[in-house]
């Protein structure tokens, strides 16, 4: 899998202080996973943030950023965040916050038997 290894190391170094943090590979990436619901990844060069979807909203008003779609459907929770729309320290923060304030009213996939 291809993905940008330094943004990964930067979205580690934003999550280190949290408890329950782990690593799944998914979506051509890594994909951090925040008290067992995913809550941002990497996927080649952007973010793809689970902000829910009154932040998708006005996220997607903003350069760099759409809208997961996932097999032709719209993933109503998701964006992804290009480089030019994480690029300067207070954005990128802003992205990790979305995803953190989102996280504990997200709901966690179905375990795989």
């Amino acid at each position: 899998m291809a993905y940008n290894t330094k943004l990964a190391d930067k979205i580690r170094e934003a999550l280190v202080h949290l408890p329950d943090v782990e690593e799944k590979e998914m979506f051509r990436g890594v994909c951090f996973m925040v008290g067992g619901k995913m809550c941002i990844c990497v996927s080649g060069d952007e973010i793809l943030g689970r902000i829910g979807a009154e932040a998708v909203e006005t996220a997607i008003e903003q350069n760099g950023v759409r809208q997961m779609i996932n097999n032709g459907r719209v993933m109503k929770d998701y964006v992804f965040v290009g480089e030019e729309a994480y690029l300067h320290k207070r954005d990128f923060d802003n992205w990790i916050k979305l995803a953190l304030d989102f996280n504990p009213q997200a709901k966690a996939s179905k375990k795989k038997k």
